[in-house]
């Protein structure tokens, strides 16, 4: 992770117990944003987080930056500020283990259980470093929820075992670029156009296979549908700049998902490289359901939850599911995401107040099978492919589903009010 460019303005002039004070809500404030919280809770955290420990601050966060002015006591709004901090970031992941403990951090220096200096040096000690073994865990986890998605879009067995191969291949990409800044830019890419040629591959010379199907399934942990979800709540919640640049990055990175598949294709063209179309029987609905519940363990690696919350978060991504497949059953899709996304935010907000703990443990998972990402991908593939009008039409379901989804986590909010900011 890149370490933040801090400027701070006269800091040395201030108190030290003062000093104090600030450099552990900074501190907060960044390690909030590296682990994947939206604008809205972030600033609503840090903003009660430091009216708690008599300060006045007034907090600006986007994907790639994070503004904080401070002024110490209650009524300091009306004045100028004492010091302010001005931090360049990479964009967050979301990250539900790290999340918490600094949640239980400012937790208990707010409650006097942990004094600042013990609190600073406790989130400074969070390691944000990961296990041969757990990367390891998480490259599979790529090839599980590849092979999950593909029994979710009703496909054959040889789908979801060649859905679930390119996810793996997919994910150790990821995982190199992870340390490589080359590699990071060019990731969607390079993880699409080697999908595309793998899967026409297998469906050339080993046995046929539903070939969108089998991209679309291995490129899914790529997508930003969460992406697209965070911006729509951001802007609908009027924090515009972070919505229009969180907007904007998810847009590029479909557009380079949507470039890699179209070099791809072009390259077995030119290469006279034409699969089969297939001719496998869809995979018997019995296993739709086991393919959920190995989606949702997953999601729970993917998230980097504690193990102690793993079932937390797979009953949270399989009740999400669930109120989708049923409501849109029952009445329209794009109803049934609505219907979701009001479950999961009420939930969410509820746990919160009952546990003293991150909501975001119950939202976040209930909503990740819910995301648009692979409806945008799918837009950009048409047009890209010069159907216009059907891309146009794809687009539109995108937008539908967007505001249905975050419609209903609003609609959460106002069922039952968020105690705490995450």
């Amino acid at each position: 992770m890149q370490a933040p460019e801090v400027i701070a303005s006269a800091t040395h002039r201030l108190p030290a117990e003062l000093r104090a004070r600030i450099a552990f809500v900074v501190e907060t404030a960044r390690r909030l944003h590296q682990y994947g919280t939206a604008a809205p809770r972030l600033e609503s955290a840090i903003d009660k987080l430091a009216a708690r420990l008599d300060l006045s601050a007034q907090v600006w966060s986007s994907p790639t930056a994070l503004i904080v002015s401070f002024a110490e006591g209650r009524d300091a709004r009306r004045g100028l500020a004492d010091i302010t901090q001005v931090m360049r970031l990479p964009p967050g992941e979301l990250d539900l283990c790290r999340l918490t403990q600094v949640n239980e951090i400012a937790d208990d220096v707010i409650a006097g259980r942990l004094d600042i200096a013990e609190g600073s040096h406790r989130l400074h000690g969070i390691r944000d470093g990961r296990s041969v073994r757990a990367r390891a865990r998480e490259v599979a986890c790529y090839g599980v929820v590849s092979a999950a998605l593909a029994a979710l879009l009703h496909s054959a067995w040889v789908d979801l075992a060649a859905a679930g191969g390119i996810g793996i291949v997919v994910g150790l990409v990821a995982d190199i670029s992870g340390r490589s800044a080359r590699l990071r830019s060019a990731l969607e890419a390079i993880c699409a156009l080697l999908a595309t040629l793998l899967a026409t591959l297998i469906s050339l010379y080993l046995t046929p296979l539903s070939l969108k199907s089998v991209v679309l399934a291995s490129l899914i942990v790529l997508l930003p549908g969460m992406s697209l979800t965070t911006a729509a709540r951001e802007l609908s919640t009027e924090h515009l700049v972070s919505g229009a640049a969180r907007f904007a990055g998810a847009i590029t990175t479909l557009i380079k998902l949507a470039f890699g598949t179209i070099v791809a294709n072009e390259l077995c063209k030119a290469l006279q490289l034409v699969p089969p179309a297939s001719t496998h029987a869809p995979i018997p609905g019995w296993a739709e359901w086991v393919a959920l519940g190995c989606a949702c363990y997953a999601f729970a690696v993917l998230f980097r939850a504690a193990r102690r919350d793993f079932p937390l978060v797979m009953a949270s991504a399989a009740l999400g599911y669930v109120i989708t497949y049923y409501g849109g059953h029952r009445f329209t899709p794009e109803l049934g995401v609505f219907l979701a996304g009001l479950c999961m935010g009420a939930l969410g907000n509820l746990y919160a107040r009952k546990t003293n703990r991150p909501g975001a443990l119950v939202r976040e998972p209930g909503i990740i099978l819910l995301v648009p990402g692979s409806v945008g991908y799918r837009s950009l593939s048409l047009i890209a492919e010069r159907d216009v009008f059907l891309g146009i039409d794809t687009a539109v379901s995108l937008v539908a589903i967007l505001a249905c989804l975050v419609a209903g986590l609003l609609f959460g909010d106002l069922l039952v009010a968020p105690k705490r900011a995450l």
